[in-house]
């Protein structure tokens, strides 16, 4: 089957799994829904497959399993960092590099990834660079709002968004919680752009 170029919409409820019970962390509506282009790497591979054979108006249920999802939680990934490599022009922001906080950074070889700060020392910010929702199954409840062909502008558009030249698709949010990172996945710093979302790399979940 055929599944890249497929321009795709869904509305979901996003719940994570623990002992038995089921926790609602992350809900797209119609109103705002999780827009994504198939085949271009921006939603993890588990929830693009799944979605992509239904048609639309099909209704979904399914658990991604957390190590097809964001991998186990790795303490290894929590970081002491040096205070001084979050200045600019010499001032440290305490408003933006505060517990809690998802931060911007980029590794050695020029990638970008979001952390979220821990704790603010003297001299070191505390990162955890697991994704929030490492070590977690994934529940995604929901509804296909549309499934067709892509257009060469559409494409072009989510193209341009990922090189970071703008918004994809002329939506006017993330569709998936994009606070959680993020807006994140994996880089929400297209902020109001679709494909960003759950779905995707920003942050959030698919």
């Amino acid at each position: 089957m055929e599944t890249e170029n497929k321009y795709i919409i869904v509305a979901y409820k996003l719940y994570t799994t623990d002992d038995g019970g089921k926790e609602l962390v992350e809900e797209a509506t119609g109103e705002n829904p999780f827009q994504f282009i198939s085949g271009m790497g921006t939603t993890l591979e588990y929830f693009e497959n799944t979605i992509v054979p239904l048609a639309k108006g099909e209704k979904f249920d399914f658990t991604i399993p957390a190590e097809e999802a964001y991998g186990e939680y790795l303490d290894e990934h929590v970081l002491n960092l040096p205070k001084n490599m979050f200045e600019i022009d010499g001032r440290f922001d305490s408003k933006v590099i505060s517990p809690g906080n998802i931060v911007p950074l980029m590794d050695s070889d020029g990638r970008r990834l979001n952390g979220t700060v821990v704790e603010v020392k003297n001299d070191i910010v505390v990162m955890d660079m697991n994704h929030p929702l490492a070590g977690n199954d994934l529940t995604f409840v929901g509804v296909v709002i549309e499934n067709r062909e892509a257009t060469p502008e559409e494409i072009q558009g989510m193209i341009n968004m990922m090189s970071g030249g703008g918004c994809a698709c002329g939506c006017d949010s993330c569709g998936d919680g994009c606070g959680d990172d993020g807006c994140g996945m994996e880089d929400c710093s297209t902020e109001g752009c679709c494909g960003n979302g759950c779905g995707d790399s920003c942050r959030g979940c698919g």
